[in-house]
């Protein structure tokens, strides 16, 4: 317990620094994640059509990622602490490169047989297995940072810490929605090749750079990292400790306590609803803000736009999860930004193509899920540890992101066979109440130590 005006400064400037070593690193592998994983939302305004593709294909393909994620989410996070962090991470980035790049001769690569036995084009065929490769690849990077940042901050600097990792998500959108509009309005027919295809490319370079510099910089815990001193390394690993003996043993296994635990699957459902929000929004942004009446190609104007609801939802989060920290509360935090979310997506219903409520839902939408994840994921680190606390949040993610596919496959299912996405939203919006419901009721021994 840090009790002396000197202990807690000196606490205060070893979390500081650590924060500031790696938060940056990990921020930005975030951005290039996520720009490889959602940038197929602006390659549908091209894609779509040029291939002849219906909204219920591209639904389904942009959310079969998820199927991947799924499969290979929990064996990799048992792997990354097994292995160490830094060839992990870094494994994984390159590996997801390598995938996205492969988008951009989706309609060319040879599959044999497969179409045929599954009933589809080759085309079609080709987006949803690349999709379903990516998720596997990346598989594992999201939960393995959660994870790598127990390693180093105790419970009352959690929130603050994944929020700042985090606002990647709204960063990477608002860079992104820009960059992909313009790479897609300024790169179109060169050397004959479609905007879409060379947003594919590009966009998956910065993997490659990021997966190197991982494997060069980031260290596997406090006792590799040669930038901190001897006292700091102490400091941290017994505060963490001290943390850790506070946390009863558990009575039948890590693995089991991980699985068996009905607080474990509930929280699971919670980041479900938000999973559903977060990525039928975000796959659908683009193509949302083109029918409130721009031009079919006025890709960089929807960029632009794009960049409103991201950049709010970004000042949110931090804010949201700062004020989490100091109070030490997080239940009442997760439960007021699910409902935020709700709310959106209901108003989002009802706005038609007026751009103004349009944008102020998608802001709701966004800054809800935002802050509600950057908050959520201080609550099952405060009773998982060690292999437990690798599969548990391994495999809270793991379900909770199948809602990456629900939401996107929905909204594409609905449209096809109504041509509106208002039905969709209102399902959206009752799970967010529902997920709301839960986390109040699951969390309500998950308070944290207020920060001094």
């Amino acid at each position: 317990m840090m009790n002396s005006t000197v202990s807690t400064s000196t606490d205060s400037a070893t979390f500081r620094k650590i924060s500031w070593r790696l938060l940056p690193l990990l921020f930005a592998c975030y951005i290039v994640a996520f720009l490889d994983r959602v940038n197929v939302g602006f390659a549908k305004l091209q894609m779509v059509s040029e291939l002849g593709w219906s909204d219920a294909v591209y639904g389904f393909g942009a959310g079969i990622f998820f199927f991947g994620y799924f499969l290979f989410e929990v064996p990799s996070n048992l792997l990354l602490e097994r292995v160490g962090a830094r060839r992990w991470i870094a494994r994984i980035m390159i590996t997801w490169a390598l995938v996205s790049s492969a988008f951009a001769f989706v309609d060319t690569i040879p599959w044999g047989p497969l179409p045929a036995f599954f009933g589809v084009t080759s085309d079609v065929f080709g987006f949803y297995a690349l999709r379903l490769l990516l998720g596997m690849a990346e598989a594992g990077f999201f939960p393995g940072i959660v994870l790598y940042l127990t390693y180093w901050f105790p419970a009352d600097r959690r929130a603050r810490a994944f929020a700042r990792f985090m606002i990647a998500i709204a960063v990477a959108n608002v860079l992104g929605a820009p960059l992909s509009g313009y790479i897609m309005q300024v790169f179109e027919g060169v050397s004959e090749w479609s905007g879409w295809r060379w947003l594919f490319v590009l966009e998956s370079v910065p993997s490659f750079v990021m997966g190197a510099v991982v494997l060069l910089a980031l260290p596997d815990g406090p006792l590799q990292a040669t930038w901190l001193t001897h006292d700091e390394r102490q400091l941290v690993l017994r505060r963490l400790s001290d943390e850790a003996a506070r946390v009863p043993a558990p009575a039948h296994g890590a693995l089991r306590t991980a699985f068996g635990s009905v607080r474990v699957w509930a929280l699971a459902y919670v980041y479900f609803t938000t999973a559903v929000a977060l990525y039928g929004v975000n796959f659908w942004m683009p193509t949302i803000i083109q029918e409130l009446g721009l031009s079919k190609t006025a890709y960089l104007e929807i960029g632009l736009l794009s960049m409103i609801p991201w950049g709010i939802a970004g000042v949110t989060m931090i804010w949201w999860g700062n004020h989490s920290d100091r109070t030490g509360e997080r239940r009442w935090h997760v439960t007021a930004s699910l409902v935020c979310t709700a709310t959106g997506l209901a108003l989002l219903a009802f706005t038609g193509t007026h751009i103004a409520s349009s944008l102020l839902a998608l802001s709701l939408v966004a800054a809800g899920v935002l802050s509600g994840m950057s908050t959520f994921w201080s609550i099952p680190t405060t009773f998982l540890r060690g292999t437990a606390a690798a599969a548990g949040i391994a495999w809270i993610n793991s379900i909770g992101n199948l809602g990456g596919h629900f939401g996107p496959d929905l909204i594409g299912r609905v449209r096809t066979a109504t041509g509106s996405s208002s039905a969709a939203f209102l399902t959206l919006a009752a799970l967010g109440v529902s997920g709301a419901l839960v986390v109040a009721f699951v969390a309500r021994d998950s308070a944290a130590p207020p920060q001094e």
